[in-house]
């Protein structure tokens, strides 16, 4: 295209911003302006939880770039409390609302970048529109939660939704000494992770007083005395509470897109190719409102996060000025850091990969490492999920949840995944070791040595969901005290120190599942039996893992 082009960006924060500002890298006299229907172009959407909760005291410190600096640094334009109300893809124009003055005038454009982001769900709930239920989604949301918490001196909060803004908000609310009041409509926060992934997270809300309402859901919102509210839950239970913040989601906003005739994806997003160009070739979308495709299933989905939207609105740049460029898809790695813990998660999880049929193609291993080296003061246990497929072991997803350590690991198996990695290159992967930073085998190699013992034969796997309907011995190979403080019912003590001595004790004409504490003694133990000509399979992730499937079930 002409390096004279007048390139318009409907929309700014994380992708229309991210565009504007390569399109002037590339070229210096492309005419460029973005038009936002906000009070602000470029602002930290993942900074408002914490703002809510003080962490970040000054509303200016989320102000990523401001309109002054789009014009002096980058010669950009940008038009704030504009609304684009439809688009001529006939004769390239757009019709813009002035917020502000209530007019409305005509744009014409060369190229059209649609960035419109996504809004908040707020489902058609009676009462749902009374005073002192917010959402978060922008600098006023934000600003509007604060003043309710101060006007009004709050000592009650309801989060609906469970998910990443729900963590968040929580952990803001408690830091700010507000009694939460969780509901969540799964069974489980967090469903990105599997189930057994989530118990440590339910396990440190309720520590820290976090009140749980799982497999529940909001009816309807009522007055209560003076500013407070009455929420009814499904279940027929009703809380009383201060203020209420819903964080059920957010839906990509396609209807400008729609209104021109661009195809939406059956995923909910605007249809886009690998170059973030929709159907009309004069006319690109990136962000929020977009459907990608997954890098690991092949299929597309709307991800609503920043670092992907970031790196499309890179891309659309690039080929607006004609370089060959292409997005690779997402897989959708995220963390969040949850009162003590942090929760991080790359790939597909097991619920998924199940629910597309694939499961039979895969398996996983838990591991229940320490952060750093045991020896160094302060290690704490990550528990980490991997996922890997059983025909060459590529890497396909991972799960961790502890109190230090947990996104360093993920972010390396992420670019793995990223790279067709397999589980042995996981096991010979060079990372930084100093005692109180990791271990000489870091949990990634650990993960990675689990898997490939398992793909070369050295051990074979059992689960603990498995157990149910097997006939198999269960050997714990704990030591007794151990062993006298809680086990598996059923299960054969056999201390590992003991288990050469009296082996012979075990028949070789049944299967036997071994287990310890989180796995290591218990593969030690099977090598040894499988050696001297017994079945044995290694029960993955050990008593622990069995702990987090007994608490995943009882929610």
């Amino acid at each position: 295209m002409s390096d004279n082009q007048r390139i318009l960006i409907v929309g700014g924060v994380a992708g229309g911003a991210s565009c504007a500002a390569r399109a002037r890298r590339l070229s210096e006299t492309a005419e460029i302006v973005m038009f936002d229907r906000g009070p602000y172009v470029s602002f930290a959407n993942c900074g408002l939880p914490y703002y809510v909760g003080n962490v970040i005291q000054k509303e200016e410190n989320l102000l990523v770039a401001t309109p002054e600096l789009f014009r002096q640094r980058f010669n950009i334009e940008v038009r704030l409390r504009s609304e684009i109300v439809s688009i001529d893809r006939f004769d390239r124009t757009i019709q813009v609302k002035d917020l502000e003055r209530g007019t409305t005038y005509a744009e014409r454009y060369d190229v059209l970048v649609l960035s419109p982001g996504a809004r908040p769900i707020r489902p058609p709930l009676a009462g749902i529109d009374l005073p002192g239920i917010f959402s978060v989604r922008s600098i006023p949301d934000s600003r509007q939660i604060r003043a309710w918490i101060e006007q009004y001196q709050a000592k009650q909060a309801v989060v609906v939704g469970g998910g990443y803004i729900g963590m968040e908000i929580t952990e803001n609310l408690h830091r700010r000494d507000l009694k939460v009041s969780l509901v969540e409509k799964q069974p489980q926060v967090m469903t990105l992770l599997d189930a057994e992934m989530a118990a440590p997270i339910h396990t440190t809300l309720v520590k820290h007083g976090v009140e749980l309402y799982l497999n529940d859901s909001v009816t309807r919102f009522d007055t209560g005395e003076g500013h407070r509210l009455v929420v009814s839950l499904q279940s027929g239970r009703s809380i009383e509470t201060d203020l209420v913040i819903l964080c059920i989601g957010v839906r990509p906003d396609t209807s400008l897109a729609k209104a021109a005739g661009l195809p939406i994806d059956p995923s909910g997003g605007i249809s886009v190719d690998d170059h973030m160009r929709t159907v009309d070739p004069h006319i690109w979308a990136v962000g929020d409102a977009v459907s990608v495709k997954d890098v690991v299933s092949g299929r597309t989905g709307v991800v609503p996060l920043a670092g992907p939207a970031n790196r499309q609105g890179r891309i659309a740049a690039d080929t607006i000025m004609g370089r060959d460029r292409a997005f690779r898809g997402v897989q959708g790695a995220s963390v969040v850091g949850i009162l003590d813990h942090v929760a991080a998660f790359t790939g597909l999880n097991e619920k998924t990969l199940r629910s597309l049929e694939l499961w039979d193609q895969m398996e996983k291993i838990y591991l229940h490492p320490g952060h750093h080296a045991s020896y160094y003061p302060g290690a704490e246990p990550i528990t980490l999920k991997l996922i890997f497929t059983r025909n060459e072991g590529r890497v396909v997803g991972a799960q961790a949840v502890g109190q230090h350590g947990v996104e360093k690991r993920i972010d390396v198996i992420a670019m793995a995944i990223q790279k067709n990695a397999t589980v042995f290159d996981l096991e010979e992967a060079e990372l930084c070791y100093a005692p109180q930073f990791g271990s000489a085998k870091d949990p990634v190699n650990m993960a990675g040595m689990i898997a490939a013992n398992f793909l070369r034969g050295d051990a074979r796997l059992a689960h603990w969901e498995d157990l149910e309907g097997s006939d198999a011995l269960i050997l714990d190979v704990r030591d007794a005290t151990e062993y006298n403080r809680d086990h598996v019912d059923s299960a054969v003590h056999m201390p590992l120190d003991e288990v050469r001595q009296r082996m012979h004790e075990l028949p070789k004409d049944r299967e036997i599942w071994t287990y310890c504490y989180v796995g290591q003694r218990s593969y030690y133990a099977s090598r040894a039996l499988s050696q001297h000509g017994y079945h044995v399979k290694n029960i993955s992730g050990g008593f622990k893992t069995f702990l987090l499937h007994e608490a995943a079930k009882f929610l």
